[in-house]
């Protein structure tokens, strides 16, 4: 219940909602009329639920960038400097990445101005492997790319591009073995056939 002292001039303001009454001071007074606000239509309880709604939210509407103290509007380049920032390295990311990264997501921060800033950022890179070491060693190449692409990488940049190295030594190290496995098939196949050649040559065909 609002209670309010008011002077003979405001008592044009007063609307259908509100009487008047004397208190015990012998002071005039405006008090809101609960019954009559009960006996409201629902047109009538709608628009004065707007109007308050309304009246809320100029209260809470972000100060412009005209009514910032000196350490919000520093506070508001600082942030929009970090978004920029933010949105390029993760840009690069996602450039360089190709099939290898996913969608990014940021972390915001509101401002003094009531704007938000995106804070941090990340991109997924998925450490996939190739069907073949062949394939793994260009996707790790890839992946060691998307993760060094921005002009600033972060620590978590270096760990990503770092085991994607480690992955395509393994890759590189089994394409050898392979190799390796190769040669020694053709080297003991030619050496079988030399063997194979020789008891040929030995054997006594009768006449």
């Amino acid at each position: 219940m609002k209670i309010m002292n008011i002077g003979l001039t405001a008592l044009q303001d007063i609307g259908s909602n509100y009487y008047m009454r004397l208190n015990d001071k012998e002071v005039l007074v405006v008090q809101e009329d609960e019954l009559r606000n009960s006996q409201l239509t629902d047109a009538q309880k709608l628009d004065k639920k707007i109007q308050e709604e309304s009246e809320d939210k100029k209260v809470k509407e972000p100060a412009s960038t005209d009514e910032l103290s000196t350490d919000e509007e520093r506070l508001v380049r600082d942030l929009a400097s970090r978004d920029t920032e933010v949105r390029a390295h993760e840009a690069a990311h996602q450039a360089a990445g190709g099939g290898m990264v996913g969608a990014t997501s940021y972390t915001y921060q509101q401002g003094p101005d009531g704007k938000m800033y995106a804070i941090g950022g990340e991109v997924p890179i998925s450490m996939k492997a190739g069907s073949t070491p062949e394939e793994t060693i260009a996707n790790a190449r890839q992946i060691a790319t998307a993760a060094m692409a921005a002009g600033n990488p972060s620590p978590q940049d270096f760990a990503v591009a770092s085991s994607a190295r480690v992955m395509e030594m393994k890759a590189q190290q089994q394409v050898a073995r392979e190799l390796q496995e190769e040669l020694l098939g053709q080297k003991t196949y030619a050496n079988e056939a030399n063997q194979t050649q020789n008891s040929l040559n030995q054997i006594d065909i009768p006449a």
